[in-house]
């Protein structure tokens, strides 16, 4: 089947199958024909490769990423959309779609089990409400994946994708950097979407790191103290780490042994400054804090 991205074509599908947009799954359709394209050549989708894709609404994406990949697997949560993806995947052959919540997903068995002696790469036009947990959930499974190249708005592209130790950094972008080697490919206009959404929008790619990259003791407690450092970001780094079960005591002295200054904010550390107030923590004080 062609033409997914037609309007008209998409209205008449739609209304063959009764099936209305339910905002609280953030449903918004590509309409424009040069976007799933350019999204399954940037996840690296070949004849030894098998795609998971999460949210595949009526199959535009699926169809790009099944003409070159070995193999597309895609979780759609909306059960009324899986009459829709049988017609306009009827041709397809070498795609299946479970019908599942992501979030739920047992991911690293269903790799296992659809993907074996694959190359295996994440590729998704991914619904707003669920982008950073999905992703997060993604990165700390640590599964046997290349890459997760997915659509998210425009505004958390940036967040993601910052540098540590810059403005637009957060808790989030340390774990992103933490995991892998994140890019912003291109961006992606409201318009190219229906319903348009009111935010414009950015394909990503988050390049996996196959071994870890830095030696950390306990990433239970970096990420513990990232999170509680960015979540008084207005604070210095002194006041929002005390509190955390450090005393203001000890949490200048891992400051001052660390070479940060105790009146740094957040969003000023590096990844690799945040590991050794951790790696600090640990030896100090143990993995309990």
């Amino acid at each position: 089947m062609s033409r997914l991205t037609d309007i008209s074509k998409i209205r008449s599908l739609l209304e063959h199958h009764g099936f209305k947009f339910t905002k609280s799954l953030g449903q918004n359709f590509l309409i424009n024909p040069s976007v799933c394209p350019k999204m399954a050549e940037a996840c690296g989708a070949d004849s030894q490769t098998g795609v998971l894709e999460i949210g595949p609404g009526i199959g535009v994406l699926t169809r790009e990423l099944a003409a070159r990949a070995a193999r597309v697997v895609a979780i759609e949560i909306d059960n009324r959309l899986l009459p829709v993806l049988s017609e306009t995947l009827e041709d397809v052959t070498n795609t299946r779609i479970i019908h599942g919540d992501a979030m739920e997903t047992d991911f690293r068995n269903l790799i296992e089990r659809e993907f074996a002696g694959l190359k295996v790469a994440v590729c998704a036009n991914l619904p707003y409400y669920i982008t950073s947990p999905i992703i997060m959930r993604l990165l700390e499974s640590r599964l046997p994946i290349d890459n997760i190249t997915v659509m998210v708005q425009k505004e958390t592209a940036v967040r993601l994708c910052s540098q540590p130790g810059t403005r637009e950094c957060g808790a989030i972008s340390l774990a992103v950097w933490y995991y892998s080697k994140p890019e912003i490919l291109f961006s992606v206009s409201r318009g190219s979407f229906m319903p348009a959404p009111n935010v414009d929008s950015a394909v990503i790619r988050l390049n996996i790191h196959k071994v870890p990259q830095y030696d950390v003791k306990s990433e239970r407690l970096l990420f513990s103290l990232i999170r509680a450092a960015f979540g008084k970001r207005r604070k210095t780094i002194y006041n929002s780490l005390t509190g955390t079960g450090l005393t203001k005591e000890q949490v200048g002295a891992l400051l001052d042994d660390a070479n940060v200054a105790r009146t740094a904010r957040a969003e000023q550390l590096t990844l690799c400054e945040f590991i050794k107030i951790a790696n600090l923590a640990y030896d100090n004080f143990g993995a309990e804090i």
